[in-house]
């Protein structure tokens, strides 16, 4: 009888990258019948804790150290490492167990920013961290991602109105962010109940939006991650720039409008299997985007084509 194998998968941010590793953990569970254990910040546990395809999440606040010992009694087969930066190469060495990383491509990331040169491969991130199982036998289940709530994080709606759809108007940084009249304008063209999403510092930003319209519920800053996934489950559609919430959109399989500044969709990191009737949404022709991997405060230019002329009319449903 065949031995289990017992796999560590390795990803330690952030809300949109671990959402995006979740077919490597669902196929090594339901092709290899593995036990699957995954290690990631403390502060992106709540993304994992419902996942029926992982048997142990281990966490860190800030240091390997903290569980390094602990790992080292698991005797991992494999260590799957998602993440590829300096803390997983030590993590590797000192578990001195059997890995395999994915290819971060930084240097025709550098390429594509700085010289405008895509030599990108025309694939999505998610099966890129696939080839790190390849060898496993790990085929794609085209099932997409996952995301899984459980029964207290779901919200009840019906204070909502009712067939909103939900703008996420927060990103990681200002460059991938619609500015607020463009928000606002957007939402007027459109014309239907809209549900605000984002963190405690979108709030105010929020507030503001929700002032200037009408059928709009501000709800940022005034629910988890979790709960805010509900929302967006139970979503018409779905408005978003570059976020981790466009990534759980995707995972529920939601119609998805998604917005791109600074960032860029040949990064590999659109929403996966994106359904028929959704839209990427950019300005193209920009001979200064895409100007970072990640994004700025502001623009470095200082006129912000790649947001400000966006087209609204294609906000409007066909």
């Amino acid at each position: 009888m065949q031995e289990t194998l017992k796999i560590l998968v390795v990803r330690f941010s952030s809300i949109g990258d671990i959402v995006l590793t979740t077919p490597v953990v669902r196929m090594l569970k339901k092709q290899l019948n593995a036990q699957v254990h995954y290690l990631t910040k403390s502060s992106y546990v709540s993304l994992l804790k419902n996942n029926p395809y992982i048997d142990s999440v281990y966490q860190i606040q800030n240091s390997i150290s903290e569980v390094i010992a602990d790992l080292k009694k698991e005797k991992y087969d494999y260590v799957i490492d998602l993440h590829n930066n300096l803390r997983t190469q030590i993590l590797k060495f000192r578990l001195g167990m059997p890995a395999k990383s994915f290819n971060k491509l930084n240097m025709e990331k550098f390429m594509l920013t700085n010289f405008k040169l895509d030599n990108i491969p025309k694939i999505h991130i998610v099966d890129r961290y696939l080839e790190t199982v390849k060898h496993l036998g790990v085929k794609n289940d085209n099932q997409g991602l996952d995301f899984f709530l459980s029964d207290r994080d779901k919200v009840d709606v019906s204070i909502f109105p009712k067939d909103y759809i939900v703008f996420v108007i927060g990103g990681q940084h200002a460059t991938k962010i619609l500015p607020n009249e463009k928000i606002i304008s957007i939402i007027k063209k459109v014309n239907k109940p809209v549900l605000l999403i984002g963190g405690p510092e979108d709030a105010y930003r929020g507030e503001e939006i929700a002032k200037a319209c009408n059928k709009v519920v501000n709800t940022c800053g005034k629910y988890s991650i979790l709960h805010s996934a509900s929302l967006v489950q139970q979503a018409t559609m779905v408005i978003t720039h570059d976020t981790g919430m466009m990534h759980i959109a995707a995972a529920f399989n939601k119609k998805i409008y998604s917005v791109w500044g600074n960032t860029v969709p040949e990064f590999g990191m659109y929403p996966y299997l994106e359904s028929e009737q959704s839209k990427r949404i950019e300005v193209k022709g920009l001979n200064c985007r895409p100007c970072s991997k990640i994004g700025y405060d502001k623009c470095p230019k200082g006129h912000f084509k790649c947001m400000q002329e966006i087209d609204e009319n294609l906000f409007l449903s066909e």
